[in-house]
């Protein structure tokens, strides 16, 4: 028997995922749409939250699942399909490169290793989306809203097979350059904290040492 035409089968038998994802700009959410469900997002976890850390980890749990999805969209549905990443740096350079674009429009600003932690990976952006149109009361001035793209980071990596102990999203724009030209250009600069797991270090030197791409 047929499936009859309802929400979760449309009578075209196309879903949203059947979309086009190289949409026209007009075709694209506005930037208000987004402000306006995001606030929605940080009032709904802000509900008996204990502080600012707190506040930050249920965004990072909101963005989560999106990373999840967004890694197996973004490797079947962009033109070339890509393989799934098997080394850090290739997994790294997809996400500041073909995630940041679908999701912003424009590739991330900077990405740098820890010169004193090898497990840990540092990226950039000078002005995250989300911090936009947030506008935070002095008590929670150190609060960063783009923990929620922490989250989806986290997703990608776990999602990819590389486990970490955490993305965290850092302000940095105030402290660089000790408030010079650059921390006044970009005064909501955020640096995303990358730290994998032991195990895909391990797995990093094996295949290194195989000369496996």
């Amino acid at each position: 028997m047929a499936a009859t035409p309802g929400l979760r089968y449309p009578s075209n038998k196309k879903t949203i995922y059947d979309r086009n994802l190289n949409r026209s700009k007009n075709a694209e959410l506005s930037r208000a749409a987004f402000a306006y469900l995001f606030v929605e997002m940080i009032s709904y976890a802000q509900k008996r939250v204990k502080g600012i850390a707190d506040l930050e980890r249920r965004l990072n749990q909101q963005g989560y699942p999106l990373g999840l999805r967004l890694l197996d969209l973004l490797l079947t549905r962009l033109p070339p399909p890509s393989l799934r990443p098997t080394r850090i740096l290739p997994l790294l350079q997809f996400i500041a490169q073909t995630l940041w674009r679908h999701l912003f429009n424009r590739p991330a600003d900077a990405l740098e290793k820890s010169e004193s932690d090898p497990a840990q990976y540092m990226l950039y952006d000078n002005d995250p989306l989300p911090n936009t149109y947030i506008s935070l009361p002095r008590e929670m001035s150190q609060l960063n809203c783009a923990a929620f793209v922490a989250g989806v980071i986290e997703g990608v990596c776990d999602g990819a097979g590389f486990p970490t102990t955490g993305v965290s999203a850092h302000s940095v724009g105030e402290q660089e350059g000790g408030g010079g030209v650059e921390g006044r250009m970009w005064p909501g600069k955020t640096v995303f904290l990358i730290c994998f797991r032991g195990e895909v270090l391990e797995r990093e030197e094996v295949l290194g040492r195989g000369g496996s791409g």
